[in-house]
């Protein structure tokens, strides 16, 4: 391609590709798929939750533009990827953890995740992931003190368990129905699967995802828990599986870029998730298992990256 400069012939290398789409796009359709998700939160715990998720936005914001202005670096909050980061944050948060503690959650997911390794693109992991599972580990009981739903909500009783929280003591569970509609208790955008799956059908549409990760981590939770005996679609609908396998998992930086890779990332996901929830100590594992995917997606795209005929694997030298 050549154009001309100050009367300078300018001349620049393939490939030649201008295309409409760029990052504050791409986050732009990210937070209206969110939308759906962000209605069922108010409806079932109320605007305590769509409170929590601004308080996460507005703070991911300003830590990004001051952050960026203390290491002299250009403003990068028109991107939204702050703003998605935020609401993704917020949607793993119980709708009744102080705002104080969803702030601290921000500064470990925008400054310590993202900033300080170079901003939108260097993160070695998902900010939102890390900046939970940090509350959760530091936080334990705010983090799992449940909000009910509403319409469950009595003079005795607003707080109670998860469906997985009952599962892992044995207890009846809500029905599917309830998980899928999102009448249950847990954190405030994880718990209408049918609000995640609009957002999910949304973004293929518009095609800022693919489906491979989210088919292959859903599907593998699928088979594990039927190879397990257990019913399937309720571990699908219970807990981070839904958020997690399409907007977490998607997450560009921090997934593979092969399609092979798509699918042995989305598989891990599922595996772990699976492993940790009916063999560890805690009721869910979405969020331990895309952190430790998100480690191995360098190793995967190494593994699995396209190799041409008659160039080394180390490239030419």
């Amino acid at each position: 391609m050549s154009k001309m400069k100050n009367g300078n012939l300018i001349v620049s290398s393939a490939p030649h590709v201008v295309a409409p789409v760029n990052t504050s796009k791409i986050m732009l359709d990210v937070c209206i798929a969110l939308i759906p998700a962000m209605i069922m939160e108010v409806v079932v715990f109320g605007f305590r939750a769509l409170a929590l998720t601004a308080v996460c936005v507005v703070a991911c914001v300003l830590f990004e533009s001051v952050t960026r202005k203390l290491l002299g670096r250009p403003d990068t909050i028109s991107d939204l990827s702050a703003v998605v980061t935020g609401i993704l944050l917020s949607y793993n948060l119980p709708a009744g953890l102080p705002f104080w503690m969803a702030v601290v959650g921000c500064f470990v997911a925008i400054v310590i995740v993202k900033q300080v390794f170079g901003g939108l693109g260097q993160n070695f992991a998902n900010p939102a992931i890390v900046g939970r599972i940090v509350l959760f580990i530091s936080f334990a009981t705010p983090m799992t003190t449940w909000v009910l739903p509403k319409s469950q909500q009595t003079v005795d009783a607003i707080t109670g368990a998860t469906p997985l929280g009952l599962f892992a003591k044995g207890m009846d569970v809500p029905s599917n129905m309830d998980m899928f509609l999102g009448f249950i208790g847990g954190c405030t955008g994880e718990v209408s699967a049918i609000a995640l799956l609009i957002g999910g059908v949304y973004l293929v549409i518009k095609k800022v995802i693919e489906p491979t990760i989210p088919v292959c981590f859903i599907g593998t939770v699928f088979v594990f828990a039927l190879a397990a005996g257990l019913d399937p679609v309720f571990h699908i609908f219970a807990g981070g599986v839904m958020l997690g396998a399409i907007f977490m998992a998607t997450d560009y930086v921090t997934s593979p870029i092969t399609t092979k890779g798509k699918i042995i990332f989305g598989i891990g996901c599922g595996l772990l998730t699976m492993v940790i929830r009916l063999y560890a100590s805690y009721p869910e594992g979405v969020s331990f298992a895309i952190l430790l995917m998100n480690i191995l997606t360098p190793h995967i795209d190494n593994l699995t990256r396209l190799k041409l005929n008659g160039v080394p694997a180390g490239g030419d030298k």
